[in-house]
């Protein structure tokens, strides 16, 4: 040691085998280490000066957060068997979060640390024992502490942070035996006589843990009486929809795709519960009708039409999509044959600028071939549990009877594109009265060509084009038509 200097040494690391590698690859052999920039007392007599020291061997590199900070961590990248520098800090009470180095959203560690009785004084705080103590010959758990100058250790008491996701349930088992249902979580009551189409609003519910999910008949005394019973678990901060779709008895026509129509439990985490603009609603789809093929849901607007979902077979998903908060007709269409329109439907979204729904099918496309069961609609279920039943709307002229083809524009025009703003994907469509040669190109606002969408002859007709901008930035974009003598520009909003 050199004379004048004030040392801490930690023994830390393993000697034998059994033990987890370092996540970063650093050696946990066992060692010695030092610092010679030790303190015995604050440098300011109401403060107090802490250095900190990694000494979890089969933890990766991390920060040390306040509680609620997002700026700067009062420890920053802190890796198996480094001190840290010194911080000065108040000496009150504290909230701390040991999150992975450069990941704030993930807390691997919360710790209640009081430093209120320390003012003039100096500590060396230090992360030990084991992340993983079953990989590590069972050795004693992670943990946070504080060495003082005196030689007394405190051991900082870990807040136990209750994990949570949120959960919404719908029923949509169309199965008339199942009309009037009771959920069970874990044997407790947790949605009593729950009709068809009915839904829960969102709640807030344990994650990380396993989950019995029971469906019971109405007016079940236990959750002994359940139909079935589905164990799920939910992964902490997700927001996830359960959708009670399928069948229970016999009686029913299979699914043309061939998918079993069993009941169960159809969970997603593509659900929001607001969208992130007040001009948008956040949209999630989901294909309930146990009869049904796989469809298309084609979103209209005067001549104006998007697919809004693509490929959906029963029991799928769609992802989350952001719609312009605008009254549209939704065509449910086959998947393979955006001619052939099922039905029909009415979505009027005004009112929803800023909110969400899921929009789902559901019922039998023919009730007397499924026990007389409800017939077919399209439903939105929103974040506070109000069901909707969407109207049935006009189709297509394309669907109506002996029609094949779609009449021909009189004009030359270019839409606007639709979303508007949108992340990553839009679709920019157009009408030709003619054939023409076309050419559809993307501009930066500094007059920069950045992508070519289209570069040859189309007929005359209706004509769509999706723009991918994933690898753009944020900013306002400019696209213009040219179609044989005709020129058209218009303004587009990335917004990421």
């Amino acid at each position: 040691l050199e004379g004048d200097k004030t040392y801490v040494a930690i023994a830390n690391g393993v000697l034998g085998g059994g033990f987890a590698d370092n996540p970063d690859g650093a050696s946990i052999g066992f060692n010695l280490f030092a610092d010679d920039g030790i303190r015995e007392q604050a440098q300011w007599s109401r403060y107090v000066d802490i250095i900190a020291f990694h000494g979890a061997t089969d933890a990766p590199t991390v920060d040390v957060w306040q509680e609620g900070s997002t700026w700067w961590p009062v420890f920053n990248d802190l890796t198996y068997g480094e001190f840290s520098r010194y911080r000065t800090l108040a000496t009150r009470n504290y909230v701390l979060e040991v999150t992975p180095g450069n990941d704030r959203n993930t807390v691997v560690a919360t710790y209640d640390v009081d430093l209120s009785g320390l003012a003039g004084g100096a500590a060396v705080v230090f992360a030990s024992g084991f992340l993983n103590p079953v990989a590590n010959n069972d050795g004693p758990a992670f943990g946070l502490f504080a060495a003082l100058p005196n030689g007394a250790v405190v051991g900082f008491p870990a807040r136990v942070v209750e994990q949570t996701a949120r959960l919404q349930v719908i029923h949509n088992a169309a199965d008339p035996a199942a009309a009037t249902v009771d959920i069970y979580v874990n044997d407790a009551m947790y949605e009593d006589d729950f009709d068809f189409r009915e839904a829960t609003e969102f709640r807030t519910v344990p994650a990380g843990v396993q989950l019995n999910i029971g469906v019971a008949p109405g007016n079940s005394s236990s959750s002994a009486d359940a139909l079935v019973t589905i164990p799920v678990t939910l992964e902490a901060g997700k927001t996830y929809v359960a959708m009670a779709n399928g069948v229970i008895a016999g009686g029913f026509a299979p699914n043309p795709d061939g998918i079993d129509i069993g009941f169960s439990l159809f969970p997603t985490t593509e659900a929001r519960e607001s969208a992130n603009y007040s001009f948008l609603t956040s949209l999630v789809a989901f294909h309930g009708a146990t009869d049904a093929p796989a469809v298309d849901i084609i979103a209209r607007k005067g001549w104006f039409r998007v697919k809004l979902f693509d490929d959906l077979a029963y029991t799928d998903f769609s992802s989350s999509k952001n719609v312009i908060a605008l009254n549209y007709t939704l065509d449910v269409t086959l998947a393979d044959n955006n001619n052939a329109v099922v039905a029909s439907f009415g979505a009027d979204l005004r009112s929803l600028g800023g909110g969400a729904a899921v929009v789902f099918a559901s019922g039998f496309l023919s009730p007397t071939d499924n026990n007389s069961g409800e017939a077919f609609g399209l439903f939105a279920a929103l974040p506070n549990g109000t069901v909707i039943a969407l109207p049935s709307a006009t189709p297509p002229s394309l669907a109506s009877a002996g029609k094949t083809e779609v009449e021909l524009p009189q004009d030359f025009s270019l839409a606007q594109n639709y979303p508007n703003p949108f992340n990553p994907t839009t679709t920019i469509s157009f009408r030709l009265p003619q054939a023409a040669d076309v050419r559809l190109d993307v501009f930066n606002i500094l007059g920069q060509n950045v992508a070519t969408l289209v570069d040859e002859m189309r007929s005359a007709g209706e004509h769509q084009v999706t723009f991918d901008a994933e690898a753009f930035s944020s900013g306002v974009y400019f696209y213009r038509l040219n179609a044989g003598p005709k020129t058209e520009t218009r303004k587009m909003v990335l917004l990421k």
